[in-house]
């Protein structure tokens, strides 16, 4: 049985992405892409390039060493890629450059802020 805390935590996470995002130009062009060997949170597009998402979240300041863009690792990274050129040859899209970004978002319960990090092409 999934956590709902933990899936509307996600899915808040995931706003805060999108619209940081929109502010900075970037078109949406989907959220939570699946497939059997790997997901992408948010797909997007800026000056041509197609950025495949990942967004990482934590509730409260990590300490150093946990913040949220360490839990991506290259497991994480290869599964978004297999993901990232399915959905590239099912929208016939193989003549567009592509990238994988992450996105890391503390928020501070007691202030309500986030600290949102945008980490570009990591893994391509």
């Amino acid at each position: 049985m999934k956590n709902h805390n933990y899936i509307d935590f996600g899915s808040f996470a995931e706003g805060l992405a999108e619209e940081f995002l929109k502010k900075r130009g970037y078109k949406i062009l989907g959220r939570n892409y699946r497939k059997p060997w790997g997901e992408v949170d948010i797909i997007a597009e800026k000056e041509g390039i197609i950025i495949f998402v990942e967004v990482k979240a934590s509730d409260s300041p990590a300490p150093k060493g946990f913040e949220p863009e360490k839990r991506v690792n290259d497991n994480k990274i290869k599964r978004i890629k297999r993901a990232a050129q399915t959905y590239i040859q099912q929208n016939n899209l193989d003549n567009r450059s592509w990238q994988i970004d992450i996105i890391a978002i503390e928020l501070n319960k007691d202030r309500g802020v986030a600290k949102i990090t945008h980490f570009k092409n990591v893994g391509v």
